[in-house]
């Protein structure tokens, strides 16, 4: 079990961590989030499933040091069984919290990840990745956000068919925050609460932003480690 778990740290302590957090991730948004809309593996609490895989592999990804380990897994644990309650009992009061807690851990891990990718040494496909990750991360925490506005004011969002409700409403936020995010804009979901609307917008601004900065960052530290080398 000892050698099993030193293993596991080895590899959570690289680059590669990265590339695993980045599959999960593209499943999450790109496979089930769809799936779940059509009402598929709802039954089998896949997305549930994959979300707390997400969980603990962004745990052991920031499990630098024993504080760290111990405040993340707590966290990663609470967020967990919110996340699973929910699913047992009925009312809005566990879904805000678990939405709460999503986007705070969603926020923290994208943090970490983005440090991790920064940190000293050559530019790597993993840690590519990893920045892949972080955009990813940012659309999944603001569709949480979304939905969040959703719960506490109904009608923030208006749908071009029929209004969408529980795992539906969670899967047509991920597609708007997505098409917000890099600045689509089919027009099929829009934001109508001044709230939702100036999320929209910092969203979007954030999405032009951030690829502009952080490509220029990537170059400048490959050109300055290859003069190095």
């Amino acid at each position: 079990m000892r050698k099993v778990t030193h293993l596991l740290s080895r590899f959570w302590s690289t680059d590669r961590s990265l590339t695993v957090l980045l599959g999960f991730l593209i499943i999450n948004i790109f496979i089930l989030q769809p799936l779940t809309e059509l009402g598929i593996f709802r039954a089998f609490f896949v997305p549930d499933v994959l979300f707390s895989l997400i969980l603990i592999s962004g745990v052991m990804a920031i499990a630098k040091s024993r504080f760290i380990t111990v405040l993340a897994l707590a966290f990663a644990l609470v967020t967990f069984l919110v996340r699973w309650a929910k699913n047992f009992v009925a009312g809005t009061g566990l879904m805000t919290l678990d939405t709460f807690l999503s986007i705070v851990f969603l926020g923290l891990l994208a943090v970490v990840v983005l440090l991790q990718v920064f940190r000293e040494g050559p530019i790597t496909m993993q840690r590519i990745s990893g920045a892949v990750v972080v955009y990813l991360l940012l659309g999944l925490m603001w569709a949480v956000a979304y939905q969040l506005i959703e719960l506490q004011q109904p009608g923030s969002f208006n749908f071009a068919d029929v209004p969408a409700i529980g795992d539906t409403l969670s899967a047509r936020l991920v597609y708007f925050s997505y098409i917000t995010l890099t600045t689509l804009g089919y027009g099929d979901i829009t934001a109508v609460s001044p709230i939702a609307r100036s999320l929209a917008m910092l969203e979007a601004v954030i999405g032009q932003l951030f690829p502009a900065i952080l490509i220029a960052r990537l170059v400048s530290m490959e050109l300055y480690y290859r003069r190095l080398r």
